[in-house]
């Protein structure tokens, strides 16, 4: 059952929330995520350019991607199991939540992660290298106010 499609973000989007990550690859060049095996549940995302994270440091990775999904369904995010066990390599919310109305916000939906080196020496993400994993899911409703905002906003638009 096909429920979502990834897409790349416009190039001037791109452009914009690269500026600083010397040698990123041009948007176009970036491979849409994709499972590893018939039986992966989750999407790799790779790293558009080379990154090192210091000790204790954080990295924010545009990836180029947005995800159009059918309402009722969500993108989790996750770092790749082998960037925590072997570096301490997490996301510093946890786990990304890429809502079904976040395709059609003022940054195009463009997926950014976050990550943080909670170990003792530098990692680097070198470019093309898969780095973290989306899976998606669906979710239910709780009885609720059927008045909703408008998404505007990327990252945070929905309050803190």
């Amino acid at each position: 059952m096909s429920i979502a499609r990834f897409l790349h973000v416009s190039e001037a989007r791109y452009l914009e929330d690269t500026a600083g990550l010397a040698g990123a690859m041009p948007v176009a060049g970036i491979p849409l995520p994709k499972r590893a095996t018939a039986g992966s549940a989750g999407y790799d995302f790779v790293s558009p350019a080379d990154v090192t994270i210091a000790p204790g440091g954080t990295a924010l990775i545009p990836t180029g991607i947005r995800a159009q999904m059918q309402p009722g369904w969500v993108l989790v995010l996750f770092p790749r199991s082998s960037l925590g066990f072997k570096y301490g390599i997490r996301l510093c919310n946890t786990a990304g939540i890429i809502d079904s109305d976040y395709f059609s916000a003022k940054n195009e939906g463009h997926i950014l992660v976050k990550l943080k080196n909670d170990s003792d020496m530098p990692v680097t993400i070198a470019r093309g290298d898969r780095f973290c994993q989306g899976l998606f899911l669906p979710y239910g409703t709780a009885e609720e106010e059927n008045s909703f905002a408008e998404r505007t906003g990327g990252l945070g638009s929905t309050g803190l």
